[in-house]
């Protein structure tokens, strides 16, 4: 494979190439291409001379190894297979991940539907039986190749990577200097709190977003697969107040625990993770920058307000991490 360009990955990446792409696969297109709302990869619907229309995803040149790609594939067809509702990529020749003029790719069938009702305890037991269902197989075997969610990687390299390119207006560099200090400090002290937990595979971003709803729940994207708590799959589809959370959570977990056990210790990680998470996208805003689709998509990353009200938030959750976990009402 060429090597990547880091700045513009995909200014090669034309409708033709995505076509030809697919038809190297000995596919046959109708030309019909309709790009689909991805930053961090490039996602087409593609249309199929015969049958349903797929959707083809190009990977980023550069961030994730073919091993690693592999991995978050047999992921999953392995959750697939297990009846649960992922869209794995579709096997053609023998395999999964494709390569066309330098780019990686895979194929998936079209899904529908809309995104979940957030405070509908249906809904929520719902996902948690088969977020508990996801994460017994996830348990079963480790990754070898995708990274783990840590301190580390989310938060240490995030803050270095904005101070790298002094990325926060001069006026607020001292401030969130000691911000981010005490921030990383409760943050190691809740991973301190909640023990030696079970790191198992996960689908690692899951939010709204990356479910569909159509007669049940649809899982896509495990792009960001990793190892890491089992909470990180839970907590993103919490929302409101803590009393909501703690009420939302409670409905997913009378699920998740027909299928999986659920160590209560990992709540001291909710706040702690969200912490990590906004560190982490802004610091993924800040890597991107250079990809022309980042300053159109984000136009007010790097303006002075955003930061002012990036910092309050942040100071918020240095707030809520010092507050007791969220209690379950068994």
């Amino acid at each position: 494979m060429n090597e990547p360009d880091t700045a513009t990955p995909y200014y090669r990446l034309d409708p033709d190439t995505v076509l030809h792409a697919v038809e190297s696969l000995g596919l046959v297109t109708d030309g019909r291409l309709l790009a689909l709302n991805s930053y961090e990869n490039r996602v087409y619907q593609v249309g199929m001379d015969e049958g349903d229309p797929l959707v083809t995803k190009f990977y980023r040149p550069g961030r994730w190894s073919d091993e690693q790609i592999q991995e978050e594939h047999d992921f999953a067809l392995q959750l697939a297979e297990a009846e649960i509702p992922m869209i794995p990529p579709l096997v053609i020749e023998g395999a999964t991940l494709h390569h066309h003029q330098g780019f990686r790719f895979a194929l998936f069938r079209r899904q529908g539907g809309h995104s979940p009702e957030p405070d509908d305890r249906d809904t929520l037991v719902w996902l948690g039986r088969f977020l508990g269902r996801m994460h017994g197989v996830g348990s079963a075997r480790p990754f070898n190749h995708r990274p783990a969610l840590t301190p580390q990687r989310y938060g240490d390299e995030s803050l270095a990577t904005l101070a790298k390119d002094s990325w926060l207006p001069p006026h607020l560099e001292d401030a969130f200097a000691t911000l981010s200090t005490d921030l990383m400090a409760h943050v190691r002290a809740a991973w301190e709190r909640t023990g030696n937990f079970t790191a198992i595979r996960l689908h690692g971003d899951c939010h709204l977003g990356n479910l569909l709803w159509r007669d049940g729940p649809f899982f896509v994207d495990l792009d960001d697969c990793q190892t890491g708590p089992a909470v990180q799959d839970l907590w993103m589809l919490l929302s409101g107040s803590r009393e909501d959370m703690a009420r939302q959570l409670d409905w997913l977990l009378e699920g998740y625990r027909q299928f999986h056990p659920f160590d209560p210790r990992e709540l001291h990680l909710v706040e702690a993770l969200r912490t990590l998470r906004m560190l982490h996208h802004a610091a993924w805003l800040a890597r991107r920058w250079e990809d022309p689709a980042f300053p159109a998509a984000f136009p007010w990353f790097g303006e002075p307000r955003y930061w002012e009200g990036w910092i309050l938030s942040l100071r918020e959750q240095l707030s809520a991490m010092q507050e007791p976990p969220l209690e379950l009402s068994y």
